[in-house]
């Protein structure tokens, strides 16, 4: 309780506040929230709802916006002054949590108290994070809340932990930790005991076989293993010093220039440890060359939150596309009611949303997550008179970040660069050619300029696979008012001949929508600072080369690599059926996704009933013809042989990024949240 009574905000959120929680215009509940005594959990409830309770983590809690900052607030923001409201945006595809107080200076405490337990947690240290793990646990185990645990207390808690361990030596290990002899486990006891039962055998036998005396690692020792396991060459011993200094621990350690096994399991917990090179994490790549040399971050459909014919459109979608690095979103514009356009999918059942709410949102979020260009693709079904209005909103809402003409006032030979264009956000058409008829001021005909994703991607594809040309893609002027033509730029957008894989051809998928695609998408722009932009290889920047996928071997430079993924181990893997007593029998599948050639899967055998610390050591090999363009996906799941595999978790990179030697990797869910790790040596 130390950080709340040190704290105002934290102080009164610890004694509770009644708040309305609003779901729509006519939908507003009260409901009563409180913060917990581990400062990371919140607890609300009804006052109807007898016992019945809900409860949130503020680890899932992305950011905290004040005022009227959703749709929801908007609605009734004639009834509920701003100062009273905020919205808690949570991570992944969760919905936000709308909320009005009773007083702006109840609003406040909340707003800051939250913000302030966001940054405590993001400032935390592996062992402070494990700290709190572990009391986390202790908590939901103590159901008598007595601030002890008997023995059937650590029975349960191990079934909530994934872990099916006999009675026999469960009891050894209760007993062996419980050094007061009282028949229940306190503070240091748990810890202890809890030591007993994560103790990693399998980094202690790595440790064990570079340590001199089996307690420590000398400077040499971890010179050694950065040289001959992790594959560092330059520099050695200066990383050496800086990983004891930055993990270890032991001050005693410290000062012998030495690190324990605990400081050793820090570092291979971190993000050095991480399978992903944190080198290749930051922006590395060149952002100097034309726009078309770089995989785009695309969004289809941006505006929905839900399925493609009945969904709810929404400007979160966009919110969320662009914070998670998105640099292409859609717009479907159709005429709206009292002369304001709108957004939906046309001819389905989905929601509407104002056009100028999606255009003040990108002028809000467009470089939240990176600087570079976002490109908004209008797809227009307005009459004349309503594109007019789309041109006011664009011009007068985005103002100096809308690009309105050619970077040197000419019209351009070829497409400017990611850096040239950064802070600006460009409008592209759909509809193929007229470049030079456009910027004349020739107004297409308005039912020639609706055409959809599919038709466009079919005209190009008919194009290559006819006579492999190059295309040309407008960006945008073929709208049918004058006015709106000229606050768009015309360029060329001259595009290396697209490959056959759909992986490989710049592809604007459902950001909304969770699956291997996204996994696929995320893995890929998970490099260059998650920028949104990622150089394609050399050979599909160079137009005088040919890149054919289904003959990698007739490329210049062809040289396949090999993959050896030795899965050693996982940890703490959550449990995928709610059912007590129910643990997973996890198994690990490793996938390749890139050209034909490349693609592949392989996976280890299922470990019974444990997800707690399930144990492998299952070697996986696999010849990789095309490293520049594959993605390599770990999934864990849940086997059983009666029905399909149950998700558990996956982690998707490109094979470039990754670092050898043994490496942890931490597990994403279906939403892309964090969760835990499993261990690996390739």
């Amino acid at each position: 309780l130390e950080c709340i009574q040190a704290d105002d905000d934290l102080k009164s959120m610890f004694v509770g506040t009644v708040m309305r929680k609003i779901k729509s215009r006519t939908w507003k509940k009260q409901r009563y929230f409180r913060l917990q005594e581990d400062c990371m959990t919140i607890w609300y409830k009804s006052k109807k709802a007898g016992n019945a309770h809900s409860t949130f983590s503020v680890g899932d809690v992305e950011a905290v916006r004040e005022g009227h900052q959703s749709e929801v607030l908007l609605s009734i923001a004639d009834e509920f002054p701003p100062d009273r409201c905020f919205t808690l945006v949570f991570r992944g595809r969760r919905g936000n949590l709308d909320l009005v107080a009773e007083s702006a200076g109840e609003a406040q405490s909340w707003i800051k108290g939250i913000r302030k337990l966001i940054d405590n947690l993001e400032n935390m240290g592996q062992r402070e994070k494990l700290d709190q793990w572990i009391c986390d646990w202790f908590k939901r185990a103590d159901k008598n809340r007595d601030g002890q645990m008997n023995f059937k207390e650590v029975r349960n808690l191990l079934k909530m932990m994934n872990v099916d361990m006999n009675e026999h030596h469960a009891l050894r290990l209760f007993t062996m930790a419980d050094k007061s002899q009282s028949g229940t486990l306190e503070d240091d006891e748990f810890v202890l005991f809890y030591k007993m039962l994560t103790q990693r055998e399998d980094v202690l036998r790595v440790f064990q076989e570079y340590s001199g005396d089996g307690q420590k690692l000398t400077l040499q020792d971890l010179k050694d293993f950065l040289r001959e396991e992790q594959l560092h060459e330059d520099g050695v011993q200066q990383y050496a010093l800086k990983l004891i200094e930055r993990y270890e621990p032991s001050d005693t350690a410290k000062m012998l220039q030495a690190m324990t096994f605990d400081g050793f399991l820090m570092y291979l917990n971190s993000s050095e440890g991480s399978i992903s090179n944190p080198t290749m994490v930051d922006l590395y790549r060149d952002m100097t060359q034309p726009l078309c040399n770089y995989f785009i971050s695309s969004s289809h459909n941006t505006y929905l939150l839900e399925d493609q014919i009945r969904g709810h459109s929404s400007v979160e979608g966009y919110i969320r596309a662009l914070k998670r690095g998105c640099r292409c979103v859609e717009v479907d514009c159709w005429d709206g009611p009292n002369g304001e356009p709108i957004v939906y999918h046309g001819h389905t059942f989905t929601s509407k949303i104002f056009f100028k709410d999606v255009v003040t949102v990108l002028g809000n979020y467009a470089f939240k997550a990176s600087q570079y260009p976002v490109i908004l693709s209008i797809e227009n079904h307005c009459s004349i008179e309503q594109q007019k209005v789309m041109a006011q909103h664009l011009t007068q809402i985005l103002g100096d970040k809308l690009l309105k003409s050619p970077l040197d006032g000419k019209i351009p030979i070829g497409l400017p660069s990611p850096e040239d264009l950064k802070g600006k956000i460009l409008l592209k058409g759909k509809k193929i050619g007229g470049l030079e008829n456009s910027m004349n001021g020739v107004v297409d005909d308005p039912l020639m300029g609706e055409v959809s994703d599919e038709e466009e991607t079919a005209e190009i594809d008919d194009d290559h696979h006819r006579n492999d040309k190059m295309f040309v893609v407008a960006f945008s002027s073929l709208l049918s008012s004058p006015l709106l033509s000229s606050r768009l730029v015309s360029s060329r957008l001259v595009s290396s001949r697209l490959l056959s894989s759909p992986l490989l051809s710049s592809v604007a998928l459902n950001f909304q929508t969770a699956g291997v695609e996204m996994d696929l998408n995320d893995g890929l722009f998970s490099q260059n600072g998650h920028c949104g932009y990622v150089l394609k290889p050399t050979f599909m920047c160079n137009t005088d080369e040919r890149f054919d996928p289904e003959n990698p071997q007739n490329r210049d430079g062809y040289k396949p690599l090999s993959l050896s993924v030795q899965v050693i181990s996982g940890q703490q893997l959550p449990k995928v059926n709610i059912k007590e007593g129910s643990i997973i029998d996890p198994l690990v599948r490793v996938e390749i996704h890139g050209i034909p050639l490349d693609q592949a899967k392989q996976e280890t055998r299922y470990i019974d009933n444990n997800g707690f610390n399930p144990v492998w050591y299952d070697t996986l090999q696999f010849t990789i013809h095309v490293p520049e363009l594959a993605l390599v996906r770990f999934v864990v799941e849940d086997y059983d042989k009666t029905s399909k595999n149950d998700f558990v978790g996956q982690f998707t990179l490109p094979f470039t990024c990754i670092q050898p030697g043994y490496r942890h990797i931490h597990l994403l869910s279906k939403d892309g949240n964090l969760k835990n790790n499993v261990f690996f040596e390739h």
